[in-house]
């Protein structure tokens, strides 16, 4: 019984995780893939143009999706603590 609330935890941290990091890495994937068909079809290639993008993107996903993720976290946080005394006893 206690292997399968380990199970089930270790499952619901692992797509915790793979949430976040998606919500945060996706939107700045794509400016980049933009910027680098921007800078293949004009020939530009300065640095900066493709960084700047997305370091910009990947701060505007923190500041929007961060309560989320937080709460999601904070609320797995809680989760996780309360079902110690399952895994214990």
């Amino acid at each position: 019984m206690e292997s399968e609330i380990i199970v089930a935890l270790l499952r619901e941290a692992l797509f915790l995780v793979l949430l976040s990091a998606t919500a945060i890495i996706l939107p700045s994937l794509m400016v980049g893939l933009v910027v680098s068909v921007f800078q293949a079809a004009t020939q530009i290639n300065e640095q900066t143009l493709s960084f700047l993008p997305r370091l910009l993107t990947t701060m505007l996903s923190i500041l929007l999706l961060g309560p989320l993720l937080a709460s999601r976290l904070t609320d797995f946080t809680i989760k996780l603590i309360g079902s110690i005394p399952l895994i214990l006893g």
